[in-house]
C-alpha cells in the first residue's frame, strides 16, 4: 500500500516517459502481486467452510473501489488536472490502504483460533457434489506442498487458465477508455463504462459465490471465461454508451467469477499449509497475463489502428481456455507423510 501510494504521488510529477513507466510499473506490479497474495491468502487462511462467501466479499470490496476511482479521477482530472488526480489517489491511497494492512493476521492459528470446520458432507451431498474442490466433499482439508502441487495436472491447467484469463482482463480494461473515446465516445461516458465493469464484477462475485457450494468448479470457471470472451467481443464491436454498458457488464461478470473461482480452487484444491509458496507461483501467470495483454492489444492498435482485432483475438484465446479448463479437477491428495 505505501509503494502504490508513494508511486502514485510521484506520477503526479513526471514530466518525461521514462519517469512515468518507472513509477508506474512497480506500482502496478505490487497491486496486481503482493497486495492481491496477501490479502486472498489470509482469507482463505481464515475460512474453510465459508471461503467462497468470505473471498467473495473481498472482492466486493475492490470491486467498489473499482468502480468509484474511474469516475472519482475523471471529475478530479476535469476540474484540476491529471496531475491532481494522480497525487489525490496516491495520498488516498497511503492515508486508507497502510495501517489496515498492518493490522491483517496470517490465520487464526497465529492467534491460538481455528479456521471454521468444514462441514462434514452427507451421503446425498458427496452424490451431489462428488466434482467440488476436496475440502467441503470429504469434510477434511488437503495438505499438498509446493512440489506436489507442481505436480499435478490441475495447477497447471488453473494457471494457464488464469494467464490467458487475465491476458484479456489486462489487455481489454486498460485500453477500454481509448477505445471507447476512438469511437466518439467522452471521456465521463467511457469512465462510466468502466465503472460498469467493476459493479457487475461486486455483483458478479457474490452470485459466483453461492453457485461454487452447488457446481463442479470447472464447469463454473469454463461459464466464467466465456462470459469474459462474450464481454470482450462485445466491447470490441461496440461504439455506443447502451452496448458498451452491456458489453463492459458481461466482462464484469466473467471476470468476478474468475477471481472468485481460482482464489477459491486453489485453496480448497491443495491446502491452507503451503497455499502462500503455492499462490506466489500462480501470480506469476496471473501478472504475466496483466502485463502482456496491453502491451499486444496496443501495438495492434499502433499496427491497424483499431483495437477490434486486438479485442477479437483475446475473445477467442479465453474461449479456448474455458475449454480446457474443464480439465482441472480436484487432484489425488498425496499419502500421508509424502513430500515434494
Amino acid at each position: 500500500a505505501a509503494i502504490i501510494g508513494l508511486c502514485g504521488v510521484g506520477l503526479a510529477l513526471v514530466s518525461h516517459l521514462w519517469v512515468f513507466y518507472a513509477l508506474y510499473v512497480p506500482g502496478r506490479a505490487v497491486f496486481a502481486s503482493p497486495l492481491e497474495l496477501a490479502t486472498s491468502t489470509a482469507t482463505s487462511n481464515w475460512f474453510i467452510r465459508r471461503r467462497p462467501l468470505a473471498l467473495a466479499i473481498l472482492g466486493a470490496t475492490q470491486g467498489t473501489g473499482l468502480a468509484a476511482m474511474p469516475v472519482l479521477a475523471q471529475a478530479i482530472i476535469s476540474a484540476w488536472g491529471w496531475q491532481a488526480a494522480w497525487a489525490s489517489l496516491g495520498i488516498y491511497t497511503l492515508a486508507i490502504g497502510v495501517i489496515p494492512a498492518l493490522l491483517i493476521v496470517r490465520r487464526p492459528e497465529d492467534m491460538g483460533l481455528e479456521a471454521d470446520p468444514p462441514r462434514k458432507p452427507s451421503l446425498s451431498n458427496l452424490r451431489r457434489h462428488s466434482g467440488r474442490p476436496g475440502v467441503r466433499n470429504t469434510g477434511s482439508e488437503p495438505e499438498f506442498t509446493v512440489g506436489q502441487a507442481l505436480a499435478t495436472r490441475s495447477f497447471w491447467v488453473l494457471a494457464g487458465f488464469s494467464a490467458v484469463g487475465f491476458l484479456v482482463q489486462g489487455g481489454v480494461i486498460v485500453h477500454m477508455v481509448p477505445h471507447y473515446v476512438s469511437q466518439g465516445l467522452p471521456g465521463s461516458s467511457a469512465a462510466l463504462i468502466i465503472s460498469a465493469f467493476a459493479l457487475a464484477q461486486v455483483a458478479a462475485g457474490l452470485a459466483w459465490s453461492g453457485l461454487a457450494y452447488r457446481f463442479p468448479v470447472r464447469f463454473l470457471l469454463a461459464g466464467s471465461g466465456l462470459f469474459v470472451a462474450l464481454g470482450a467481443a462485445g466491447i470490441a464491436v461496440s461504439g455506443t454508451m447502451g452496448w458498451g454498458l452491456a458489453a463492459a457488464g458481461a466482462l464484469g461478470v466473467g471476470i468476478g467469477g474468475a477471481h472468485l473461482l481460482l482464489r477459491t480452487t486453489w485453496a480448497d484444491f491443495f491446502g491452507r499449509g503451503s497455499l502462500g509458496s503455492i499462490r506466489g507461483i500462480t501470480l506469476s501467470f496471473q501478472l504475466g497475463g496483466q502485463l502482456v495483454g496491453p502491451v499486444i492489444a496496443g501495438f495492434t492498435y499502433d499496427a491497424v489502428g483499431s483495437y477490434r482485432p486486438a479485442f477479437l483475438a483475446l475473445a477467442a484465446a479465453v474461449s479456448l481456455a474455458s475449454v480446457v479448463v474443464l480439465a482441472a479437477t480436484p487432484p489425488r491428495r498425496p499419502l500421508p507423510g509424502a513430500t515434494g
